[in-house]
């Protein structure tokens, strides 16, 4: 048991409802135009957490072989390779493995989703698999590590934003029926990015020395105003949408989730360094009720 404990540290767990929010989402208000096959939505959450854990265990191989994660500096947890709690061979075949695991999950997605690899949609969603697995290595890791330069706030809201949404929605209904779509995808997609702002407002003090993140350049008030702009405007988009659809008390269902981002946002203004770690798997959460919450809103519209 002492040696699977490290390895399931390494996953992060508390991060695991943020990779299922944008899919959850995608997956039900697809669910809520067409008959969705239950396997598909079964690999596709699946695809999305090793996916999640894939980037989880990069990152941080990423900052040891970069020197980059420091026991004196972390303000966050600190995790299995920094401690000697994992080997670094045993860590790259770790990683490894969820890579193997990310691309089987998606073949089964799309074998049950399109019945054939071969045909445009199923070539598509590959090739988008594929970059989302590309992205999830390259955060700290490789030659120019995207994370370092401080282009990770528009992978995320790419990734977990629009085409988790649309990903999901468009392997779920083999199409993306029109734009208004678009509208959860930001909102999710902001939501995402704001759980990276607040990771790095905690860690801007450490990151100044190796990256450049939204943070590090602009300084911890332009940082918290800017995490306050991505959560107002991920709940405009999705009261856009809402307000888009035909009207039904039920399509606002996830307005009840506001008190939680209320709090967050009370909290992030307030707090600073190490303090602000809690906010993290607040805002996990908060984003997930209310994409299961906003789904769901139009899933019991039909019934």
């Amino acid at each position: 048991m002492k040696n699977i404990k490290p390895y399931i540290t390494a996953m992060r767990l508390r991060t695991l409802p943020q990779s299922m929010a944008g899919v959850s989402l995608g997956l039900m208000l697809a669910a809520s135009d067409y008959i969705v096959n239950p396997w598909v939505a079964v690999f596709t959450l699946l695809t999305a957490v090793f996916l999640q854990i894939l980037s989880n265990t990069a990152n941080e191989l990423g900052d040891f072989l970069n020197g980059t994660d420091r026991l004196a500096d972390r303000q966050g947890p600190a995790y299995t390779l920094t401690k000697g709690l994992i080997s670094e061979t045993g860590y790259k075949a770790m990683v490894w493995t969820y890579v193997g695991l990310s691309a089987a999950s998606g073949l089964a997605m799309i074998w049950f989703s399109f019945g054939t690899f071969f045909s445009y949609g199923a070539i598509i969603t590959a090739f988008l698999g594929l970059m989302a697995i590309s992205a999830a290595m390259r955060y700290t890791l490789g030659k120019n590590p995207y994370g370092y330069r401080g282009h990770g706030d528009m992978k995320v809201f790419i990734y977990f934003g629009i085409v988790s949404v649309l990903g999901a929605y468009f392997v779920a209904a083999h199409e993306i029926p029109n734009w208004f779509l678009l509208l959860p995808a930001v909102s999710i997609g902001c939501f995402s990015t704001g759980v990276l702002n607040v990771n790095n407002i905690r860690d801007m003090e450490s990151d100044a020395l190796t990256r450049r993140t939204i943070p590090v350049r602009f300084g911890e008030k332009k940082a918290k105003i800017y995490h306050t702009v991505l959560i107002a405007a991920g709940w405009l988009s999705m009261l856009g949408y809402s307000y888009a659809r035909t009207f039904d008390w039920w399509h606002y269902l996830y307005v009840i989730t506001l008190p939680l981002f209320a709090v967050h946002l009370v909290q992030v203004w307030r707090l600073s360094g190490r303090a602000l770690d809690r906010q993290l798997p607040l805002l996990v959460i908060s984003t997930f009720l209310f994409a299961v919450l906003a789904g769901l809103g139009f899933v019991i519209f039909l019934l």
